[in-house]
């Protein structure tokens, strides 16, 4: 799996990420065509992304930082065949190095469900594990996300 960082994201990845975006998030936030997808990102300032891309240059794992509300915030979501293997602590070392702070609304329950039906488990360990502090006290609940804040910042 190769890292690369870019700014701009080629029609070919954003399908990629689409259709991971859909396949592994829980499907209540799911985008029903690639332009509602497109629209979706071009409302967010100052993006950067980090592509994994396989060894055909697919597109299976997707970090972006972006700045909301004068503060720097962040998505990540990997193929479920990458998850469990490392690759999204990487990412996020990469990330971190560039960054100062990275903020993040992570769901911290499991009665979300897929696109395929099976649950979405919460990621809220993984950030633990890789050095996020979780704001138990600032949450976002609406229709269709129930999160909780993270914020990681650089010693």
């Amino acid at each position: 799996m190769k890292l690369i960082r870019t700014n701009q994201l080629s029609k070919e990845q954003k399908l990629q990420i689409f259709e991971i975006w859909n396949n592994e998030y829980p499907a209540k936030i799911g985008y029903k065509d690639i332009s509602e997808f497109e629209a979706y990102l071009e409302k967010l300032a100052d993006q950067h992304h980090i592509l994994a891309l396989d060894s055909a240059q697919s597109v299976k794992g997707w970090f972006f930082d972006f700045i909301r509300e004068e503060d720097r915030w962040f998505a990540i979501i990997l193929d479920s065949s990458l998850q469990g293997k490392g690759i999204g602590s990487k990412i996020l070392d990469l990330a971190k190095s560039i960054n100062t702070v990275l903020n993040a609304w992570v769901t911290d329950h499991n009665t979300d469900l897929k696109k395929n039906g099976e649950p979405y488990l919460s990621p809220l360990q993984f950030y633990v594990k890789n050095g996020f502090e979780v704001l138990t006290e600032v949450r976002v609940e609406t229709d269709i996300l129930s999160a909780v804040k993270i914020r990681w910042t650089k010693d």
